[in-house]
Parts: C-alpha cells; sequence; structure tokens
C-alpha cells in the first residue's frame, strides 16, 4: 500500500514528496522520458530532412553559379575555355566558308564579263563569242571562290590564327560581363537573340593576306561582316537575367549548399547515416544536371538554323563551352560517391568490419614488424596510437580543405588528395603500432581507446 501523498500549496495540485520514486512513478517517468526523446528524435529528423532538402535543390545551381562565376570574374579561365574552338576543324571550315563567301560578294563578276564582253568587241571578236562572253560568270566566280577559300584557309588553319583567336578572346574577355550582366563593351555581343564573336584581328590579317596574294578587292569587306555568332536563342533575355543571379551568387551557393549539410549531419542523431544520405542525395542531382547538359544539347542544336552555322561547328562550341561544367559535375559526383563510401565503411556493415580489420591488421604487421627490427616509434608512436581518432579527423578536415583551396578541382585532383590521406592514415596506423614489441604489446592495460 502505497503511503500516503501531501497536497500541493495552498491544500491544491497534485501530491508531491521528497522520497524515492515508486515503481509506477518509475514506470511513468521512463515513459514520458521516452516519449520526450522521441518526440525530440523527430524534431532533429524533420530539421535535418528540411536542410539535405534545400542542399539537394541548391547543389546543381551552385555548380553551375561557380562555372558562370569562373567564366567572368577569370580572364585566363575564360580564355582557356574558347581557346580550342580556333582548332577545332568544324570551326575553322565555318569561319573560312563564312569570310570566303564576303571576299567574293564583294568582287563584281558582271563587271569583269562585261568588261570582257568590250575587250572582245574592240578586238573585232565573232559576234557569238561576244554574246556568250557573259556565261563565263559563273566559272569565273566557282574559280575566284576556290582561290579565296585556298588563301583564307591557310590563315584560319595556322598557328598565327590560332594565336590571333586567343588575344581576341582575351582582350573581348569583358564581353562575357555584358552578354551576362548587360554592363561594358566588347567584342562579344548580344545581338537580338544571337550572341556573336568580333572577329575583325582575324579579318584584318585575311584581307592583309588576300591582298598581297593579289586580290585587292578583299580590303572592302565590310565591317558588319566580321562576326561569328555563337548561340542563337530567343530567349537570350531570360537566360542572361538567370546568368545574371547565378553569377551574383556563384561564391556563396557552393559555400551555402556545404553548410547546409554539414549542418544537416550535425543535427541528425544518426551522423554516419545521414552523411551517407547527403553524399547520395548530391551525388543524384549531379547525375540529373549531366543529363540536363545532354538534353540542353540538344534544345540548342535544334534551336541554330544551318544558315547561322553548321550543325558540326554549333555542336563543337557547345561541348567547348560547357566542357568545364560538366567537369565540375563529376569532381562532385566522385567527391559524393567517395563520401558515402567512407560512411559505409565507418558503419556495422560486415563488409565495412571485414575492410577496418583487414586494414588493422596489415598495419599492425607492419608496425610490429618495424618494431622487431628495432625501428620502434616510443611515446610518439604510443601518442598516435591512442589517439587515432584524433589523428584521423585532422588527416580528413586537410583533405576537404585541400580540396576546398583547390583552384577548379577535377576528378584527378580528388583521386590524388584521396590517395594521399589514404597514405598517411596508413603510416600513422603503422608507426602507432610500431611504438612496441608483440610481447610488451600485450602486456600493456587496455585503453580506452584500444581492444584486444
Amino acid at each position: 500500500m502505497d503511503p500516503p501523498r501531501a497536497l500541493g500549496p495552498q491544500g491544491s495540485g497534485p501530491p508531491y514528496h521528497d522520497g524515492p520514486l515508486t515503481p509506477s512513478e518509475r514506470r511513468d517517468y521512463a515513459r514520458l522520458r521516452k516519449r520526450e526523446n522521441l518526440h525530440h528524435r523527430r524534431l532533429r529528423y524533420a530539421a535535418a530532412s528540411v536542410l539535405l532538402v534545400l542542399a539537394f535543390v541548391l547543389s546543381p545551381l551552385a555548380v553551375v553559379a561557380a562555372w558562370a562565376n569562373s567564366q567572368v570574374s577569370d580572364t585566363d579561365r575564360y580564355v582557356q575555355t574558347v581557346a580550342p574552338l580556333a582548332k577545332d576543324p568544324s570551326v575553322q571550315n565555318a569561319v573560312t566558308d563564312r569570310l570566303t563567301a564576303r571576299v567574293v560578294e564583294n568582287v563584281d563578276v558582271k563587271g569583269i564579263t562585261d568588261a570582257l564582253s568590250n575587250a572582245l568587241a574592240k578586238t573585232d571578236a565573232p559576234p557569238a563569242i561576244v554574246d556568250k562572253s557573259h556565261l563565263l560568270a559563273g566559272p569565273i566566280k566557282n574559280a575566284l571562290t576556290t582561290a579565296v577559300h585556298t588563301v583564307v584557309d591557310k590563315v584560319v588553319t595556322s598557328d598565327q590564327f590560332a594565336q590571333l583567336w586567343d588575344g581576341a578572346n582575351r582582350r573581348a574577355h569583358a564581353a562575357v560581363v555584358k552578354t551576362l550582366t548587360g554592363e561594358g563593351s566588347s567584342a562579344v555581343e548580344a545581338k537580338g537573340d544571337t550572341v556573336v564573336l568580333d572577329l575583325g584581328t582575324v579579318v584584318d590579317k585575311v584581307q592583309e593576306k588576300l591582298v598581297d596574294e593579289g586580290y585587292e578587292k578583299a580590303a572592302n569587306i565590310p565591317d558588319v561582316d566580321k562576326t561569328i555568332p555563337l548561340f542563337r536563342t530567343d530567349k537570350l533575355d531570360d537566360a542572361q537575367d538567370t546568368m545574371r543571379l547565378l553569377n551574383v551568387v556563384g561564391t556563396w551557393l557552393p559555400v551555402t549548399v556545404i553548410a547546409l549539410a554539414a549542418l544537416a549531419v550535425w543535427a541528425a542523431p544518426a551522423h554516419r547515416v545521414t552523411l551517407m544520405v547527403a553524399a547520395i542525395g548530391i551525388g543524384v542531382m549531379m547525375v540529373l544536371l549531366l543529363l540536363g547538359l545532354v538534353i540542353a544539347r540538344r534544345v540548342y542544336l535544334d534551336s541554330v538554323p544551318t544558315t547561322t552555322l553548321p550543325p558540326d561547328a554549333a555542336a563543337s562550341i557547345y561541348d567547348t563551352f560547357v566542357r568545364f561544367l560538366r567537369n565540375s559535375t563529376r569532381t562532385v559526383l566522385i567527391t559524393a560517391v567517395i563520401a558515402a563510401v567512407a560512411g559505409y565503411l565507418y558503419g556495422p556493415g560486415r563488409g565495412a568490419r571485414f575492410i577496418r580489420s583487414a586494414a588493422s591488421r596489415g598495419t599492425g604487421a607492419t608496425g610490429r614488424a618495424m618494431a622487431h627490427s628495432g625501428l620502434r616509434t616510443g611515446a610518439t608512436g604510443h601518442w598516435l596510437e591512442t589517439h587515432r581518432r584524433w589523428t584521423t579527423g585532422i588527416v580528413i578536415a586537410a583533405a576537404v580543405v585541400a580540396l576546398v583551396l583547390w583552384n577548379y578541382p577535377t576528378a584527378a585532383c580528388v583521386a590524388l588528395v584521396l590517395g594521399i590521406a589514404v597514405v598517411v592514415l596508413a603510416v600513422l596506423a603503422v608507426l602507432g603500432a610500431a611504438s612496441t614489441v608483440e610481447g610488451t604489446e600485450e602486456n600493456r592495460p587496455i585503453g580506452p581507446d584500444r581492444t584486444r
């Protein structure tokens, strides 16, 4: 029989006492505490879920924004982006055909045939020959086109053209700023629904070469024709607005995504599982971004008329412009895969335990062999062994910082950093195991971080 309970203050409220809890009170307390813990865990999972969803949605935009920002703010990066176009055969052919057509259009073939007719008439040539001299217009134009095309092709396919191309794009880097923000003036500009590159320097060089070859009419190439279209879209204004926004957030959006993912891992009760979910989710978004680039490529090629740019040249221009974006997306994808695998290897799975056990046996055997040969690490090795969690965390953090600070990391950079981190961890494990010989190891007390 439970002892009587005293009433609360002023004879009201629930009873209370200062003695030990009864069994029924302990059960009620345990139930309430379990309910409170469950509610707290649900709140943490809900907060982590919201943070992860935001990180997933923003991750593709962060990659695109960082790429756009690099193209605008880094002149060397922009020139590196467009440099391959100067040596692309399809682009060279498009430039050669366009410039050849412009030169031939400025040659008065009819005037040549009329002058020939007058000359023949003055020499008392047969009337039939004089009357049919206009039929030479076609062959003359074809011969002129072939000759001019040969000269222009020599210029466009030369190393000097590539140098002129790089120089023009470097001087015209403000073009990207104008195209994306509408500010400044440069050789690349938006004309209606088309983005064009002014090849004035290259055309001047072609003019000089043609004049030297005896084609004086080449000096009459009009300025309006010294351009080559790069992109054509009826949504240029919308694209400019979007790219302006991406350019503004290009620096901070990637940082925001990383912070959101880190907060989600910290807030969730299961840190390791949340890390794996974050990595897998971001990896899936990178795959979707790669698929989006493939779809955008098809849409772009369908939107470019063949009269504006040949399909092969348009494809080369698109692939060249977005190749660094593809590389960045693959880099993030590979990093996400590595993070997911690392989270699994730290888990309780059978495969993870086997890999950890095999690695521990290998480094332990190597370290003990060093100790037996007299290469003991002593107190330093003992410190490394007892503080293995700290050293592992420091190495992993250093690898992450290296990737964050790396200027435009690629998949090869990620593989290099990962390899260095694994080697450093293995070396630290070997040095820790080499602190004592096997006999001494068996007699050492078991510390908080060690198991027999």
